[in-house]
């Protein structure tokens, strides 16, 4: 489970960013309010004309007078649904338009986090955002937005159509929705909250739900399916809670909201039957009038409606523009590293306030120097080749690569300068060729072909229906976790970085591929540094240097046959790998 959640914006950056997004398309916005404008004038026309009808019948005049009225209503009424539609439409294209510009600005910002941020704060809270909270401000920026324009402008035109009738019952209209407003307030206070809660809760069921089927076995090797389902149980729980809550939120509100309604129009009607008594208003004005706000129901139920929705929607947003509240890679240009020597100095490390786990480690590491890192589990190899991979910073201590700091590289500079390659890779949606040219865009077919060749996959990409076109995934073909990792291999040859980290890269292949794909790849980087983490000895073997590990120490250092010679941690390690059997020199060279 994630240690902590990617930041949460707060209501003032909200509203800021909802101002810009209004800006960045102010044409469509604009029209939108006109058209909706004049499709409220255009509504207005009915009540009024119909207490004109009654008005002109008490009067004695004839058919001909209903008629002439009747026909301008018609006229009227088709001019409001044409307005109305026209309005939708533009509304709904400025929904969609500024939700392209919102997905946009949520995949640049989630680029732009480091990948320490993203571990800490768990994959399944950036999923969450990124797929449900985005799929919420979508679904309001297309429907919710224009539908509360809309309604709004509707409810206020009808609003002062009732004060225009008679001031007086104007004011009982606005007296008859006090409760509205007193429901609404107490609803405002608490929804924010709860749907932040909310959604937050859908995080940590996502994380734990990713994590599980990630780690799958795992889970299963070490007997952990008991405490698994209990967390699930827990985070499903809370999540059922914080769901309740705002279900009870709703509950209050919206039965309040309904009996409501009545009251304006019982208001109105009760006095205008006194003013009618009185003769100071005619029949015809308190019928409109009492057809405004009962008309007036329908714009207000539709916006306390979608007020609800934007509770939902607007903790969505300020979970998806509080990306930008969150730690970035730096985006400035940092001086050039003057080589490729990476210097390790006193460097110690702890993650967040926990236990340390380097303890002043010094190491350097030669341009072009194939380096094997070993030592047992735990002894913090991943950790030493994340700080080298720039993710993290070290807590004391530099690590530099010719002389500037890693962790100080443009996401530019740091990606052609090291590559870090783990045991988790991903085959995205699309072809065998999109998988590979996610490295380098501009490569052709032959050197896509030769980064599959150097990584041992070009034989089961040949036998695949298209061969460089087929399509992988789910709707396309299937990879395994081997083929899945010869893919991430054969993008790190088309990177051609300076330094190539490889944590754990070759452990879903079978030794002997795995062995086979580490020395092409030392082949093809010819004159690159190659650190890799070691837990298959036959890589520190074949290593110009190996650095031993022990508990957040580097405890020894040199070439495969100083160690074994020096009978110290790695000897009992190559002893302990290799069956107590002594290693077998001058046959073969390094082969194991």
């Amino acid at each position: 489970m994630s240690t902590g959640h990617l930041p949460v914006a707060d209501p003032v950056t909200v509203r800021r960013a909802a101002v810009r997004l209004v800006r960045a398309d102010t044409r469509a916005f604009t029209a939108v309010l006109a058209l909706n404008a004049l499709a409220a004038v255009s509504g207005l026309a009915g009540p009024w004309l119909l207490g004109r009808i009654i008005d002109e019948v008490r009067a004695g005049e004839g058919v001909a007078a209903v008629d002439r009225l009747s026909l301008v209503l018609v006229v009227c009424a088709s001019t409001q649904l044409v307005l109305a539609r026209w309005a939708r439409y533009v509304g709904h294209r400025f929904g969609e338009r500024t939700l392209a510009r919102v997905r946009e600005e949520f995949v640049e910002r989630t680029l732009a986090l480091p990948a320490s941020v993203v571990e800490r704060a768990g994959t399944g809270d950036l999923t969450a955002r990124g797929t449900a909270d985005v799929a919420t401000v979508g679904t309001t920026l297309r429907d919710a937005g224009p539908e509360l324009l809309i309604n709004s402008v509707q409810f206020l035109f009808l609003l002062a159509a009732v004060f225009v009738l008679d001031p007086l019952l104007g004011a009982v209209g606005v007296f008859g929705l006090l409760p509205i407003w007193f429901v609404l307030r107490w609803y405002l206070r608490r929804a924010r909250d709860g749907y932040l809660a909310e959604g937050a809760a859908t995080s940590d069921v996502a994380e734990i739900l990713a994590a599980t089927a990630s780690g799958a076995r795992t889970v299963e090797a070490l007997r952990l399916e008991k405490r698994r389902v209990r967390a699930s149980r827990d985070a499903l729980d809370t999540a059922r809670r914080t769901r309740l809550y705002t279900l009870y939120l709703r509950s209050v509100f919206f039965p309040v909201v309904e009996v409501a309604y009545i009251l304006p129009v019982a208001g109105v009607l009760l006095v205008g039957e006194v003013l009618h008594a009185q003769d100071m208003l005619s029949l015809g004005s308190v019928v409109a009038a009492a057809l405004y706000l009962r008309q007036m129901a329908t714009p207000l139920d539709e916006i306390l409606m979608r007020i609800e929705q934007l509770q939902s929607s607007g903790a969505s947003f300020a979970r998806v523009e509080g990306l930008a509240a969150a730690p970035r890679a730096s985006a400035e240009t940092s001086p050039a590293p003057a080589d490729d020597r990476f210097d390790v100095t006193a460097v110690r490390y702890s993650y967040g306030r926990g236990i340390e786990v380097l303890h002043g480690v010094d190491l350097t590491v030669r341009p072009g120097e194939r380096l094997a890192v070993v030592g047992p589990s735990g002894a913090g190899k991943t950790t030493l080749s994340r700080l080298l991979a720039g993710v993290d910073a070290p807590t004391s201590g530099s690590v530099t690569v010719g002389g500037v700091p890693v962790v100080g590289l443009d996401p530019e500079q740091l990606r052609r300068q090291v590559v870090l390659v783990t045991q988790e890779h991903h085959v995205f949606l699309g072809t065998v060729r999109d998988n590979l040219r996610i490295a380098e865009p501009g490569a052709d077919d032959e050197e896509l072909w030769a980064a599959l060749t150097a990584v041992g996959a070009d034989g089961w990409v040949r036998e695949l229906p298209e061969g460089l076109d087929t399509a992988l995934g789910d709707d396309g073909c299937r990879t395994d976790g081997s083929q899945a990792q010869q893919l991430a291999l054969a993008r790190v040859v088309l990177a051609d970085p300076h330094t190539l980290i490889l944590d754990e890269a070759t452990a879903l292949l079978d030794p002997t591929t795995a062995r086979h794909t580490e020395r092409a790849l030392a082949a093809v980087l010819e004159g690159r540094t190659v650190i890799a983490i070691a837990h298959r000895l036959h890589t520190a073997h074949d290593a110009d240097r190996v650095a031993v590990m022990e508990n957040g120490l580097l405890t020894e250092l040199g070439t495969h046959e100083e160690l074994v010679a020096a009978d110290g941690a790695y000897a009992a390690l190559w002893g302990s790998w290799h069956g107590d059997r002594p290693p077998v020199s001058g046959q073969g060279g390094k082969s194991v």
